[in-house]
């Protein structure tokens, strides 16, 4: 295991990094057909690298989305309900408000219908 004294340099020393900092220590290898290999440490992802939810937090999110998207149903244009879902989630995901996630699905939704539009 691998990993550098001053993040901004190229110097590496052996172990791994302190405090165990994500995406701080890794290792490299080459495989008999000489292709090179890194493997890095991954204790916690960086916001938009992978859901990082729990079962029960996604299943609040998913209600939360369901009730939101309730709201919006009646006044949306034609759409299917996962291109909603998927970007309220993701804003929530990504640190939005309820409100703001509601409204950056709205766009999602209504961008891709104009989209669609254009396309025909």
């Amino acid at each position: 295991m691998l990993t550098r004294k001053d993040p901004q340099a190229s110097d590496r020393v052996a172990g791994p990094a302190p405090n165990r900092a994500s995406y701080g220590s890794f290792a490299t290898f080459s495989d008999s057909d000489g292709n090179g290999w890194l493997l890095q440490e991954v204790t916690a992802r960086l916001p938009g690298r992978g859901l990082s939810l729990d079962l029960t937090t996604l299943t609040e999110l998913l209600q939360e989305a369901e009730k939101r998207h309730g709201e919006y149903e009646p006044t949306a244009p034609k759409h299917h309900w996962s291109g909603w879902y998927a970007a309220y989630i993701f804003a929530r995901e990504n640190g939005s408000t309820p409100d703001e996630a509601a409204e950056d699905a709205a766009v999602h939704v209504e961008g891709a219908v104009r989209a669609a539009a254009r396309s025909v």
